[in-house]
């Protein structure tokens, strides 16, 4: 051993290979869209020139190509064996076909009319990806249209405000979730977006905007809270308890630990509004 070495360094093997491009062996690593990804968006200020949307539209697309989407739904298929809940979801193949009207004639007090109040007059769309005709026919495919679809509602029922800072709440309920309900190799797959995309609020704000860790801290032990104590989020059948009040709606979906704590202020800091 080479005593003048850091001790820190030690065991640092250097691995030599024939290639002229990069290489590693994780694929994620492996992928310049990813990389460009994650260097921009963990490290970058908050500007109006890119909204917060484009970092995980962009995350979306990128993970279409590194994802072995055949694996995953092959360990979908293992875990629906054992899983009677999950292979019920899995068969139903549930899409919602919810509109405006349908939440616009709920009362003020309910899911329903506080999610017309907080995303449709707000300017959101109902819909943050396009609707697709008829159900995906691919696991995983079917995985992600529902989560655009309840994204929203998760917001509302896991108590995270329709802020920047607001989505580490559900975020971080989700990543802790899918861990208490599915395998750990499943879980892994289906919560590789949620990571990336919670990390860069943490990392540009801690990097830029240090006043608002205190507010982004509480949003993620909010969600880490959610997630632990609930049923599975990802099984959300929001459309059925649209008419109820928000805490009843929450007892009937089993969201559990939900506690809103408003972080516009400094979502505004964060994204150089003020």
């Amino acid at each position: 051993m080479d005593d003048t070495l850091p001790y820190l360094m030690r065991g640092l093997r250097h691995v030599s290979t024939d290639s002229s491009v990069l290489v590693s062996s994780s694929k994620y690593l492996n992928n310049p869209k990813l990389r460009d990804w994650v260097a921009t968006n963990m490290l970058r200020r908050s500007g109006q020139d890119r909204p917060p949307t484009a970092d995980t539209y962009e995350l979306h697309l990128i993970m279409k190509e590194i994802q072995d989407r055949d694996h995953v739904d092959a360990l979908f298929e293992q875990e629906r064996q054992r899983n009677p809940q999950l292979d019920a979801w899995l068969s139903e193949r549930f899409m919602s076909k919810l509109t405006v009207q349908d939440v616009k004639a709920c009362a003020p007090d309910t899911l329903g009319g506080t999610f017309h109040r907080e995303v449709i007059e707000k300017g959101y769309s109902i819909e943050i990806m396009p609707p697709l005709p008829e159900p995906p026919k691919s696991h995983l495919d079917y995985y992600m249209m529902r989560n655009g679809q309840t994204h929203d509602f998760e917001h509302i029922l896991t108590g995270g405000g329709l802020d920047f800072i607001g989505e580490l709440v559900p975020y971080y309920a989700r990543l802790v979730n899918v861990f208490k309900h599915l395998s750990p190799e499943l879980a892994g797959e289906l919560s590789v977006f949620n990571i990336l995309g919670a990390m860069r609020i943490m990392s540009r704000g801690m990097l830029h905007y240090p006043q608002t860790w205190p507010a982004i801290v509480d949003a993620m032990e909010r969600g880490i809270a959610v997630g632990r104590a609930s049923d599975p989020i990802f099984m959300l059948k929001c459309e059925d308890a649209l008419h109820l009040p928000l805490d009843v709606a929450r007892e009937r979906l089993g969201i559990r630990d939900a506690r809103f704590v408003d972080t516009s202020a400094e979502t505004a800091i964060y994204l150089e509004q003020v």
